[in-house]
């Protein structure tokens, strides 16, 4: 392949048809909106899959569309990485996301993903922020928990990481983090059991059994309570689609 020659052409097509990418600038400040955890900066600076100044990388319009969300998805890992993310965090999620890319069928549902990920990267971020704020101790728990939300989380797990006695640490999450060790586990376990039902085909059980609930009537009993839906009312009304905030 001719890279110069093929380079040549495409800037000669681009200025004959009045083709331009988006500019460096605005499309380095979008990612770092997210990196800041800026939602509303994100939100202005957004620009949809289709917008022609995104440029054409193929020839079929929905592959381009997955092209250029997989390319997004790469750039604002490494920036949330910058930004204080956990590194192995931000991989994972980056995974996580272009296996929901390579299952979408539709262009709709690229759109919608490409939506939803740019907020769930930005509020990440934007708790990764505050959570500089907490006691190290804290935060030590708030990374273990979210690594391990498919293991059994014990309250002495907890105290050995962080080298505090059980009571000290229990009253010290409560006070920065307002509810208790239980109740935080609880709700991550639960917002990652929305995401695994909007994204993913796994069953409530093998999500109940993941997620390490003593059963599947308690994993729907829980989650109704957080969320006003049962499991399976709830894929069937969100699969794939976004949730406003």
């Amino acid at each position: 392949m001719d890279i110069k020659k093929n380079l040549s052409h495409t800037e000669f097509l681009n200025r004959e048809y009045s083709i331009s990418h988006m500019s460096y600038e605005r499309e380095m400040a979008f990612f770092r909106s997210i990196r800041s955890g800026d939602i509303i900066e994100a939100h202005r600076l957004f620009k949809p899959l289709d917008s022609e100044k995104l440029g054409k990388l193929s020839d079929d319009d929905f592959r381009n569309l997955k092209y250029h969300l997989i390319i997004t998805v790469a750039f604002i890992t490494r920036y949330c990485i910058e930004g204080g993310m956990e590194m192995e965090t931000a991989y994972n999620l980056s995974d996580i996301y272009v296996r929901s890319i390579d299952k979408c069928r539709s262009s709709e549902q690229l759109h919608l993903l490409h939506r939803e990920l740019v907020d769930d990267y930005t509020q990440r971020m934007r708790m990764i922020r505050k959570g500089t704020l907490y006691p190290k101790a804290v935060i030590l728990c708030l990374d273990y928990i979210y690594n391990n939300l498919h293991t059994k989380i014990t309250l002495e797990q907890l105290s050995e990481i962080t080298g505090l006695s059980q009571s000290y640490l229990s009253k010290l999450f409560h006070k920065e983090v307002g509810v208790t060790i239980s109740c935080y586990v609880t709700k991550k376990r639960i917002e990652a059991a929305e995401n695994m039902l909007r994204y993913s085909d796994h069953s409530i059980i093998d999500i109940s059994n993941y997620l390490c609930f003593s059963s599947e009537s308690h994993f729907i009993d829980v989650f109704r309570k957080h969320t006003g839906y049962t499991p399976r009312n709830y894929r069937n009304n969100f699969f794939r689609k976004r949730t406003e905030k």
